[in-house]
């Protein structure tokens, strides 16, 4: 039971990952690859900030700030200078590497004994179950701020440009704008998804982020394909099928481990399931 609430808690870490990649994937239809880069800068800020014992709204807002820069850059690369998104977003990504080399000064930095999130508050005494209520309520502000954001005019707007780019911008909205505050938005919260498994996990590792891009994408894909099977229209309740899709993709790796298999197939064992979830609604839709 111990390994399935850790891919519990570890899905809740992640919160961030998935909901930015609703953000860049499924409102501005932009595949943004800065996400391994922008998590992997998360988790290097925090280690850096909290062993120079800065205090933990600053780092917070650091992590924030230095993911959103890391997006917003992306953005503009690929509005201003007419790059293609992916690319990119491939080009920040690599370039991320270094500057997270530069900031962590090594390859990686242990944040053990060190006063964290999941330290400041100690409501119960088992700690993967106090951890569970800090990060419940951390995700669940979250959500509401950015289900928040998107029922705004100026969510609507980001919607919009997604859907119809042509018909906003005869709108007078400049979608470009639109572009890059997006990715900066997508990007800051995947850093605080680094912010956050650097200090679960109690160590920040210059390789955390190699990868994790198909984490949140797995769990947007489990969460489309519920929204499309109940035709879900609210933005909140697809934003909680988001939050539940992360938690699923994190129970589902658990499960794998806990039946035998071989820890160095996880990846493996990740990409089919992303490929089954990817497929299975086409191949049913197809059948019938």
């Amino acid at each position: 039971m111990g390994l399935y609430l850790t891919a519990l808690l570890q899905g809740l870490c992640f919160a961030g990952i998935a909901f930015g990649i609703y953000i860049s994937m499924k409102i501005f239809n932009i595949p943004d690859i800065t996400t391994d880069g922008s998590y992997t800068l998360g988790g290097v800020v925090t280690g850096v900030m909290l062993t120079s014992h800065q205090p933990g709204w600053f780092i917070m807002l650091a992590v924030i700030g230095a993911g959103a820069a890391a997006g917003a850059l992306t953005g503009i690369i690929h509005t201003k200078l007419k790059i293609n998104a992916l690319l990119a977003g491939i080009l920040v990504m690599t370039a991320l590497y270094s500057v997270n080399l530069t900031i962590l000064g090594r390859s990686n930095m242990p944040l053990l004994n060190l006063p964290t999130l999941f330290s400041a508050l100690n409501i119960l005494t088992d700690p993967n179950q106090n951890s569970l209520i800090i990060l419940a309520v951390f995700v669940a502000a979250l959500t509401l701020i950015i289900g928040y954001l998107l029922k705004t005019d100026f969510g609507i707007a980001m919607r919009a440009t997604g859907s119809s780019e042509q018909m906003i911008r005869a709108l007078g909205v400049n979608t470009d704008r639109m572009k890059i505050i997006g990715l900066a938005i997508a990007n800051a919260l995947t850093a605080l998804s680094g912010y956050l498994i650097a200090q679960f996990q109690g160590f920040a590792d210059i390789s955390m982020g190699i990868g994790v891009v198909i984490i949140g994408l797995g769990s947007v894909i489990i969460a489309e394909t519920i929204i499309n099977w109940l035709r879900i229209t609210s933005v909140w309740l697809s934003l909680v099928l988001v939050l539940a899709g992360a938690a699923i993709f994190q129970w589902v790796l658990a499960f794998t481990l806990d039946i035998g298999v071989n820890p160095n197939m996880l990846k493996v064992a990740t990409s089919v399931f992303v490929l089954i979830i990817v497929g299975l609604p086409r191949l049913t839709s197809r059948n019938a």
